[in-house]
């Protein structure tokens, strides 16, 4: 194992330990401040097709941003993991059946209309520890570095927006990314959005 390794498992451990350590009442305050972020952000806002993601062991709830999402008459898709590494986007409204995935995570039963990440106008990325230039440490998994990493080579930001969402506590001074990692555009927390194609990383 590399240093590398050990530092993104020392910070995934970490991480994880703190947000289930959250009570109910942190969560719902969290979901109602990361409303108000996206709520500010016109690229969101204008998005049509919107990938969101089923929170599952103390991840920011989304379901405060996809209900208002749904009403603005935006498409809501969320992911579906399918063999290896794949990874596809599968139409959803709120009250759709789900059921669990190989990881024990809800994802939709339909899959008609099923699209590819790049027909996708945004998409709300999970993980466990971010910086301010968009460098993101997930859970190991690599299914939405895999799935995006043609946008590795693009100017950003571009379509699809990725958006990264996470508690303010999540984020690190610095992360040193992997050469297979994929930035992202923006980062909303329940405190602040972080433009990341901003060298700077201010919020």
């Amino acid at each position: 194992m590399t240093d590398l390794d050990d530092t993104r498992t020392s910070l995934r451990r970490k991480m994880t330990e703190q947000r289930r350590a959250l009570g109910p009442q942190a969560r719902m305050s969290a979901a109602q401040g990361l409303r108000r972020q996206l709520d500010a952000l016109p690229m969101f806002l204008n998005a049509q097709r919107v990938a969101g993601y089923w929170a599952s062991d103390g991840e920011l709830p989304l379901n405060l941003v996809l209900a208002a999402a749904a009403l603005r008459g935006q498409q809501l898709y969320l992911p579906r993991i399918e063999a290896g590494r794949h990874m596809d986007f599968a139409p959803w409204k709120l009250g759709d059946d789900v059921e669990p995935n190989r990881f024990g995570i809800p994802e939709p039963t339909n899959r008609d209309g099923l699209l590819e990440g790049r027909e996708l106008d945004a998409v709300l990325v999970p993980l466990l520890a971010f910086d301010g230039h968009g460098h993101r440490i997930g859970y190991g998994g690599g299914f939405y570095d895999t799935h995006f990493a043609f946008l590795r080579n693009q100017k950003r930001p571009t379509r699809p927006l990725l958006i990264g969402i996470g508690y303010a506590f999540q984020q690190c001074e610095a992360i040193k990314p992997a050469e297979w990692d994929v930035r992202l555009d923006v980062v909303a927390t329940d405190q602040a959005l972080i433009d990341c194609n901003d060298h700077d990383g201010a919020s």
